[in-house]
């Protein structure tokens, strides 16, 4: 990156078991095992407070992880933010191009493999699976985003909700992408105990996190953790939009 012109300064906030706002910026390469020719950087982990983990990832071409990822109980999930990702599952191969994705059950792992000429930038994720009685387990979801219906959020004309994965009580989570037109914004401040990590796709916004209201904007990443109040407002010119993990369907141990 070489010196700097100004002074050292930076807008991430972190504040462990609560939230984060985690800017693109300040983020440093980690070297992880079995993921070559990439630049991948872990933005969420138990460390913060978590429940899963999350990276950013951006494959050189060649670039990827032939090793395996996921399985053995862990559920796992790539999302293309631009260029072209080859995923395997077993014996299938599937070919994600931008905003395509893929939701890894459990009991299998995926390899990925980027064979294009370009760089290939990926939101990763990975969680424990929460089994339930008499539940089966979920099943490998593949697609992409401009395949999906696309809702309006409580009923409101600026602002849409596009999910992922079906609903059903197999997944125990999901992931989403909320968009907001200028001017747009959640009826409401949230609490509630899920948590989400969120990744801006485009826009500009204020976002609300433990009822301080902070700047935000494409690039970024968010950490909401359990209970933590949480609404945004859109500004600017272009629409605030974010891909985003929620856990859902299970009932909270004791």
């Amino acid at each position: 990156m070489g010196y700097r012109n100004d002074l050292l300064s930076s807008r991430a906030i972190i504040n462990h078991g609560s939230f984060a706002l985690i800017p693109p910026d300040g983020l440093v390469n980690n070297v992880i095992p079995h993921f070559e020719d990439a630049r991948i950087s872990i933005i969420a982990s138990p460390k913060l407070g978590a429940s899963f983990v999350e990276y950013l990832v951006d494959f050189n071409p060649g670039g990827g992880n032939r090793k395996g990822f996921g399985g053995n109980g862990v559920e796992s999930f790539v999302y293309v933010v631009s260029g072209e990702l080859e995923v395997k599952v077993d014996d299938e191969t599937y070919i994600l191009k931008e905003q395509g994705y893929l939701f890894c059950p459990p009991s299998k792992s995926m390899t990925m493999t980027n064979k294009s000429v370009n760089n290939t930038k990926i939101v990763l994720y990975k969680q424990r699976y929460i089994p339930a009685d008499g539940v089966g387990e979920p099943w490998l979801v593949c697609d992409n985003v401009k395949n999906l219906q696309v809702n309006l959020y409580e009923e409101m004309k600026d602002v849409t909700l596009v999910d992922f994965l079906p609903t059903s009580v197999e997944f125990d989570m999901n992931f989403h992408i909320l968009t907001f037109q200028p001017g747009g914004s959640h009826p409401y401040i949230e609490t509630h105990v899920q948590e989400h990590g969120a990744y801006l796709l485009s826009g500009e916004g204020m976002y609300n996190l433990d009822n301080d209201w902070i700047p935000v904007k494409k690039g970024d990443f968010i950490w909401m953790g359990p209970f933590v109040h949480q609404a945004t407002y859109s500004v600017g010119y272009e629409p605030l939009s974010y891909v985003y993990s929620k856990d859902c369907n299970r009932d909270p141990e004791i």
